[in-house]
């Protein structure tokens, strides 16, 4: 009669790469299956709020600005992307997107969303007509950038 020793640092590396092994195959064979049913067709939504920073000078002059927040947007070109301005601060906000037709206009307690297409790459700014100049407590303008 013959015995086979194993010592038990083998058994521990054998079960070490089975256990690599079956964790590797269930790990590549779940995400071949979460990428077949998952909807490849999300359309982008880029949220912006508008906002509003006021401030008194030292001589007690009340200031205040209102801006688009956030102030600058990556949006991929050729992609339609919704963009929902929820209106918080100010009355309202008519705004167009330079260089485009895009226009509406954002009032406080609602949401305007704006479905747009850039085909061009570039800077495009999204600027609120009320506010569009320091003077008019702006310069309330965001930059989409399309790349």
């Amino acid at each position: 009669m013959k015995f086979v020793v194993i010592k038990r640092k083998w058994l521990t590396l054998l079960a070490l790469v089975l256990t690599v092994g079956c964790v590797s195959w269930y790990v590549s064979d779940t995400d071949v299956a979460l990428t077949n049913t998952q909807p490849n067709q999300q359309k982008l939504v880029i949220n912006l709020v508008t906002g509003e920073f006021s401030s008194k000078t030292e001589d007690g002059q009340e200031i205040e600005s209102y801006r688009w927040d956030p102030g600058t947007i990556m949006i991929p070109k050729g992609e339609e992307v919704a963009l929902s301005i929820y209106g918080v601060n100010g009355k309202e906000h008519p705004f167009f997107i330079e260089g485009t037709d895009y226009k509406g206009v954002v009032k406080k307690g609602e949401e305007t969303v704006l479905q747009v297409t850039f085909d061009k790459p570039g800077i495009y700014r999204l600027i609120c007509t009320t506010h569009a100049r320091i003077e008019d407590n702006g310069p309330m303008i965001a930059y989409l950038i399309v790349d």
